[in-house]
């Protein structure tokens, strides 16, 4: 895996009400988050999980094709088996961004709905995708060099979802609940559920073929 330096910093989480395809969960909030962290630069492919888990779940067979019918569950194991295979000799570890770091890294800077340049630019989606999911890293990056942050398969998140985002310093989700917060958009949705800001879910029991996560690296407390 490659992975790309996300600074600390501030930023504005959810989305102005005239941004087209808004949904009523994207109230805006100011966000800052006062560690840097790592994010891979792609989605976990195919070939990744298989090299760590021995099995591929996914529909659409291919090395680097991204790893989907994967729950947050599974994500969970595989995150333990990476940790265990790797090490970590300055404490951190692998792990599933949070919902904040997840859009920060999205937006990489910029305030609009898609970072990095236009929709068809950056994301596979329901009306370029011809039905399925695609080789990772083929459409441009964002400014930080981070690839499918829109479109492709929807990524899940460390955090259970609410409906009212948390602003603040080093936000986090509730601390319990029946769904997992998962962003991105996916081959099979249209381009507006791809946004930076769009939210949605499923509980963490869930996979289909639209469905993959990204790793970030957490620093040492």
């Amino acid at each position: 895996m490659t992975f790309c330096w996300c600074p600390a910093g501030d930023f504005t989480m959810g989305s102005p009400e005239s941004e087209g395809g808004r949904s009523f969960d994207e109230k805006q909030f100011k966000v800052t988050l006062t560690k840097g962290f790592w994010m891979a630069k792609t989605e976990v492919t195919q070939a990744q999980w298989q090299a760590v888990m021995g099995s591929n779940p996914s529909e659409f067979q291919g090395e680097n094709l991204p790893v989907e019918h994967v729950s947050w569950n599974d994500a969970q194991e595989f995150l333990q088996k990476l940790n265990a295979l790797i090490g970590s000799e300055d404490g951190g570890k692998m792990v599933l961004p949070t919902e904040s770091q997840w859009e920060y890294a999205c937006r990489a800077g910029e305030a609009g709905p898609f970072s990095g340049g236009t929709i068809d630019e950056v994301a596979w989606h329901s009306d370029n995708s011809g039905s399925n999911t695609h080789p990772v890293g083929t459409k441009k990056s964002n400014e930080w060099g981070l690839y499918d942050m829109h479109g492709n398969v929807w990524e899940w998140c460390q955090d259970w979802y609410d409906d009212q985002l948390a602003g603040g310093v080093d936000p986090r989700g509730p601390t319990s609940g029946a769904t997992r917060v998962i962003r991105g958009g996916s081959w099979s949705y249209f381009a507006f559920f791809c946004r930076a800001a769009d939210r949605n879910y499923d509980p963490p029991s869930y996979a289909d073929n639209g469905l993959g996560f990204r790793v970030a690296r957490s620093l040492a407390p």
